[in-house]
């Protein structure tokens, strides 16, 4: 009886310490890992480091366990089922470990580069998931399961499953299609048809994510958003025109208020951010003659569209201070009426 209980102490006494000094090994290592990824300016050492820690300590708890069960006299069945066991997991966590390390670093990857591809919820959610399907079909295969009658299994079900869900299906291939079109893409500011205007957060295998000027955010089935009409301020580029109307008086002088609002103009460029120089500011006179006024249109170049609210703003009260100046009068609509007396009109 002292014997047995000896053959079950010892195995487990050199599997915690096997344990716990890896367990040390391993936090010394780190230790000195993060001193040396302090000093460089690439992130990519960061990222798998942060994701190599849970792993590395389910490594060191595997690698004892193995070692133990090595030592022990379990009978040969049971060491087979709990190696295999041990291997599974290992590999699982090899495989998330992976999964997270080339997510985050295609997401930084794609950012700090200028490749039109988007990083949006659904590229890394597709790209994490195909090497996560390729960590189960590597466990199959290690169990010894054929992958053949699986894959029929599967498309039979699959089947089912797309009658079932064809309402999330068709958000999910419409997510993949706006991605591949380019249309929209994250970080653009858009206008939908029915009215709602923001910048596009993020898009999801099911839905796309605006967030709105007052910041909040509006959340659309990706189906939805490939049948509507979308104005993308950000296509072909995010620079565009802002055209301001202005009114003054009949009594004005057309060549004078046109030089008038080309000069404010030019000199708000230095003064006012978003405004920008080339190409230069244009004034029309158009829509020209009004019921009350004379109408003019001046053109600006502004450098992407919600710098159109501040610009606006400076110009109207540069221009309203320079026509005060100038003696330039912005006159208020009016009618004039002339009335006649009954005996007048039989006549």
């Amino acid at each position: 009886m002292y014997f047995n209980y000896n053959r079950i102490l010892i195995p487990i006494g050199i599997s915690v310490s096997i344990i716990f000094v890896l367990i040390i090994t391993r936090s010394i290592l780190f230790k000195y890992i993060h001193i040396w990824t302090g000093k460089t300016e690439t992130k990519i050492d960061d990222i798998i480091i942060s994701s190599l820690k849970s792993p590395s300590l389910l490594w060191c708890i595997a690698l004892g366990l193995y070692l133990g069960i090595e030592l022990s006299e379990i009978p040969a069945k049971y060491i087979f089922y709990l190696k295999r066991i041990i291997h599974v997991v290992i590999i699982l966590s090899i495989t998330f470990a992976t999964a997270n390390i080339v997510g985050k670093i295609f997401k930084i990857y794609i950012r700090e580069s200028n490749l039109p591809i988007p990083t949006t919820g659904l590229a890394y959610g597709i790209l994490k998931g195909s090497i996560i399907i390729v960590g189960f079909l590597v466990i199959l295969s290690y169990l010894g399961i054929s992958i053949a009658p699986l894959l029929t299994a599967l498309g039979v079900g699959g089947l089912a499953v797309a009658l079932a869900l064809q309402d999330t299906l068709a958000n999910l291939f419409a997510g993949i299609h706006i991605l591949i079109e380019k249309s929209v893409r994250v970080g653009d500011f858009v206008k939908l048809e029915t009215g709602q205007e923001g910048y596009i957060e993020d898009i999801t295998w099911r839905t796309t994510r605006i967030r709105m000027l007052p910041n909040n955010i509006v959340v659309i089935p990706n189906k939805t958003l490939a049948q509507s009409i979308v104005t993308n301020y950000y296509l072909p580029e995010k620079r565009m025109s802002i055209f301001i109307p202005i009114g003054v008086s009949y009594s004005s002088d057309p060549e004078i208020v046109e030089k008038i609002l080309l000069e404010e103009a030019s000199k708000a460029v230095r003064d006012i951010p978003g405004l920008l120089g080339e190409p230069e500011p244009l004034v029309r006179f158009v829509p020209g003659f009004g019921e009350s006024s004379l109408d003019f249109t001046l053109v600006c170049q502004i450098r992407e569209f919600t710098d159109q609210y501040p610009v606006q703003h400076e110009l109207r009260k540069r221009i309203f201070k320079r026509f005060k100046e100038e003696g330039i009068e912005i006159p208020f609509p009016h009618r004039t009426i002339y009335l006649r007396e009954e005996k007048e009109w039989r006549k």
